[in-house]
């Protein structure tokens, strides 16, 4: 009878703590993912403004020489991320490519412009400075025309200052969550061997050494879940790195790691805080108070 008792004992205390470490390995692996989000943030609005296309429309009566200057310019200017020159003949076989047939047949003469597609660096995606940019290349008299998405680059970086607000705010909230549910995880573990902190103390055990063996066991678990959260983020991590290349989230190994250790640290700090207010709150209960 007293064996069996003890492994219900035995197996009731294993899934108390795997209960703790599931709690908080999954709340620290979605804190690690919001971290890395946040972290990224920039990069990843940087790379949709980036996708943002200045075309600029040549004369056909554009002389080579100018062209080619035209095309060194850009390529040295510090606005440009690339620039690449698109001839007519280029321009109708992509519309084939994409319209699946050849509307010169019905036209006769190809009526497309030779043109150059230059792709902006992210902090010059403004309304402001790609009006200047425009006036510029404007003034040049083998140019016809240039064109961009206003509509959509206004949109864009409002957008983006209303997702890194709200994106800013959801992870202090969700950071104030993950602190209050490992604490509570921590809470039911202790509450648990309330009888046991009690006879403790009663028999004249001092409240560090009561609190000490509670300490060691929650930061193991802490460790364990941490350990844990931090291959599930490194799982992440290596798919959209493998998904988005563009983003080049492992060039930043600094910030990475940096991010692994403060979810790390975080596991263990958030264990050992929760524990010692756990314990200090039973030891300071009257005998009477615990069943309640």
């Amino acid at each position: 009878m007293s064996a069996s008792f003890d492994q219900y004992q035995k197996r009731k205390l294993i899934s108390s703590y795997f209960s703790v470490v599931v709690s908080i390995a999954l709340v620290l692996f979605l804190l690690g993912c919001l971290g890395l989000l946040v972290l990224n943030a920039k990069t990843i609005s940087d790379n949709f403004k980036e996708q943002v296309v200045v075309t600029i429309y040549l004369n056909d009566s554009a002389k080579e020489v100018e062209v080619k200057q035209l095309e060194k310019s850009l390529a040295m200017a510090e606005y440009t991320k690339s620039s690449i020159y698109i001839s007519k003949e280029e321009a109708a076989e992509m519309m084939k490519a994409e319209y699946g047939e050849d509307f010169l047949d019905n036209v006769g003469q190809n009526p497309l412009q030779n043109s150059i597609d230059v792709h902006l660096k992210a902090s010059f995606v403004t309304s402001e400075i790609l009006a200047d940019i425009v006036e510029d290349l404007s003034q040049k008299d083998f140019i016809q025309e240039v064109r961009y998405d206003n509509d959509l680059v206004e949109l864009m970086n409002n957008n983006v200052k209303k997702i890194t607000f709200w994106v800013l705010v959801i992870s202090a909230l969700f950071t104030l969550i993950a602190v209050l549910l490992i604490n509570s995880s921590i809470r039911l573990a202790v509450y648990s061997k309330r009888f046991i902190i009690k006879t403790m103390q009663m028999v004249g055990a001092t409240k560090s050494f009561i609190r000490r063996p509670f300490i060691l066991k929650s930061v193991q678990l802490g460790i364990i879940g941490a350990v844990v959260a931090l291959i599930g983020m490194a799982i992440v991590l290596y798919y959209l790195n493998s998904t988005f290349p563009e983003l080049e989230l492992l060039q930043k190994p600094v910030i990475i790691s940096m991010l692994f250790i403060g979810v790390f640290a975080l596991g263990v700090l958030i264990t050992w805080i929760s524990t010692f207010i756990a314990t200090q709150r039973f030891l300071n209960l009257k005998t009477d108070q615990l069943y309640y």
